[in-house]
């Protein structure tokens, strides 16, 4: 029978008093279980337009609809629905407030897994997360959109360009404003970073961690391929509004 390390027990006697609690739901984790619980995990309301192929996914996916007409996009891929003072809406919650930047690298990691079992792997060059200006990121610690991209690369095998892209101004939060007001906050805010000719002839997968009217991505895109972007993807943590 293997003994168990001091550490071991320490961690265990520490559980008791001070229980890890699950992100989605506050409850109790339990043994193997990492920031979500097997149930909430079960029952996350997962989105399945990645699937079966890129190539069949590109062409059906209700996702791509948000962007026609606006910015040519190769893929668009979501990986959970968004739905008020759900699941989701609790997760995001505590990645961008609370201080919790590790689940949005768990979230990454579990999807860039199931992406990468059904060959997106070979899509893209290199992920770019979207930037946050400076000041804020400072503020927050951290940007979530580079967390969740750090997990997809992992899964992925794939680089991140954390840098790439640049914030030119702090628009202030997009929560409460319509599309027309997202798309003016957010139009001629960002530019491409000090190594502009890396993103020539490349597949840039671009991440974030919601998609609403998507009037930051589409920006951000526009950007990377007037920098000379072979092509663009777009991947984020959830979609609202399908």
């Amino acid at each position: 029978m293997a003994r168990l390390s001091v550490s071991d027990l320490f961690q265990d006697v520490l559980s008791l008093f001070y229980p890890m609690l699950c992100l989605a739901c506050d409850e109790p984790l339990v043994g193997g279980e990492e920031h979500c619980c097997t149930e909430c995990r079960v029952k996350l309301p997962y989105l399945s337009h990645h699937l079966p192929d890129p190539v069949t996914a590109a062409a059906t996916s209700p996702l791509a609809r948000r962007f026609w007409g606006k910015v040519p996009l190769q893929h668009t891929l979501a990986y959970l629905q968004f739905t008020a003072r759900g699941r989701v809406q609790r997760l995001l919650h505590q990645l961008k407030y609370e201080d919790q930047p590790e689940i949005g690298t768990v979230l990454g990691r579990w999807f860039g897994a199931e992406l990468a079992q059904v060959g997106y792997a070979a899509e893209f060059d290199a992920l770019i997360p979207v930037p946050m200006h400076p000041s804020k990121e400072r503020r927050r610690g951290y940007n979530q959109a580079t967390c969740y991209a750090e997990g997809l690369a992992e899964s992925l095998e794939l680089p991140v360009w954390p840098t790439a892209l640049r914030k030119l101004a702090d628009g202030g939060s997009q929560t409460r404003k319509n599309r027309i007001e997202r798309w003016q906050n957010v139009s001629g805010g960002f530019t491409v970073g000090p190594k502009a000719e890396e993103i020539t002839g490349k597949r840039l997968l671009l991440v974030d961690d919601v998609l609403t009217t998507g009037a930051t991505l589409e920006a951000c895109a526009t950007v990377l391929l007037a920098a000379g972007a072979q092509n663009v993807s777009v991947c984020t943590i959830a979609s609202a509004g399908i």
